[in-house]
């Protein structure tokens, strides 16, 4: 399943899109670990790697905009996606089919 959705830009970003709203969630866990428990490290770790999977998340969208020619509005909202929890599994069922 996962090397037939790395064979086309889209599958790509739905794939980064998955793992980055994971991340987003595992995220928020790991706030509670930090602040709660005075455990910052598990937090510094995940926090980076969403980062990175957000800027990757960026890059695809972009990428995928340009090539199925998407209207500033879907390209909004996929970013938008972004910045709330699960809204990537939400971009992923609406807006990248």
């Amino acid at each position: 399943m996962v090397s037939k959705l790395l064979k086309t830009p889209l599958g790509r970003l739905r794939l980064v899109a998955f793992i980055e709203g994971c991340s987003y969630l595992l995220l928020g866990f790991t706030m509670i670990l930090k602040y709660k428990f005075s455990l910052p490290q598990p937090n510094y770790i995940v926090g980076s790697a969403h980062g990175i999977l957000f800027v990757l998340y960026i890059v695809l969208l972009l990428q995928v905009a340009f090539i199925h020619r998407w209207n500033s509005i879907k390209i909004l909202m996929a970013f938008l996606a972004s910045l709330i929890p699960f809204g990537t599994f939400y971009a992923d069922k609406v807006l990248f089919r």
